[in-house]
């Protein structure tokens, strides 16, 4: 079972206001164990290339952008293939912290 871990939030339900990185993430882990695991990769440097070069944010975190905005904006850039840029290639890959191995370490 993928799936993100934050509760339902009916206080927010329909308001277009949700974060939606968990859920996508979520679809990176999923993919991440097939026979698609460039997909994954794909989807989790796009999250990084949104957060990190300044791509719109949800208003917990910081933004004034909606879940359709921000889903859209990592869309495109999986779409598009977008890998972070040269100087944020040496942050740590998001996948470290979807590993249950890596909580054990």
């Amino acid at each position: 079972m993928f799936e993100p871990v934050h509760g339902s939030a009916p206080d927010i339900a329909g308001k277009n206001i949700a974060n939606p990185i968990g859920q996508i993430w979520s679809g990176a882990m999923m993919v991440a164990p097939s026979r698609l695991p460039g997909a994954a990769e794909a989807i989790e440097r796009a999250i990084a290339a949104s957060l990190v070069e300044g791509g719109p944010r949800t208003r917990d975190l910081g933004g004034n952008g909606d879940t359709k905005t921000v889903g859209a904006a990592i869309a495109e850039l999986v779409k598009a293939g977008q890998r972070p840029r040269e100087r944020f290639r040496k942050v740590q890959p998001l996948r470290a912290f979807s590993s249950p191995a890596s909580v054990s370490d």
